[in-house]
């Protein structure tokens, strides 16, 4: 099938028909409408209606019809293909992607890997968790280099962008 991406994690059930309560993690929630079939549990599945309330979906997914199928299926992650993404503009890049790279200063010091990116109104924040905590503006002037194939960020030595406390 090739790689997956998780668009959503369901986390609780909606009414008594077996909806359930996705938690998006995506930032085009749209994308969900666009669904034809999705994969819940590794296992394939239809999508047969889609709503929206406030910040989470609620789909109706072929195979649950009641509240109790429904509870059974909480905590589980909704994949799709990546085959079924768009390709993204220059400079853009899918959090999945990311998270496999290991981040590097320009004197080859290794950081750590992505563990998540982080959006601000302002721009995005890669997060390093280990070996040590870091958060990185993602800013041309800090971000020299982004190579997903070689799974690779090379940024500007700490010192030159960040206050030490």
């Amino acid at each position: 099938m090739g790689k997956l991406f998780k668009i959503g994690q369901i986390i609780n059930t909606h009414g008594v028909k077996g909806e359930v309560k996705v938690y998006p993690l995506t930032q085009e929630v749209d994308k969900f409408k666009r669904l034809k079939t999705v994969l819940v549990d590794g296992i394939e599945k239809k999508i047969l209606g889609v709503k929206f309330q406030k910040d989470r979906v609620i789909l109706k997914i072929e195979g649950i019809e009641s509240m109790n199928d429904a509870e059974t299926y909480k905590q589980k992650y909704i994949e799709i293909p990546r085959a079924n993404e768009p390709e993204l503009p220059p400079d853009t890049y899918y959090v999945a992607d990311l998270k496999e790279c290991i981040v590097y200063d320009t004197n080859e010091k290794e950081l750590g890997r992505v563990f998540d990116v982080i959006s601000t109104p302002n721009n995005d924040v890669y997060w390093i968790k280990e070996p040590k905590e870091l958060l990185i503006p993602v800013l041309r002037d800090i971000v020299l280099d982004v190579n997903i194939d070689s799974k690779k960020i090379i940024i500007k030595p700490v010192g030159e962008w960040q206050d030490e406390d």
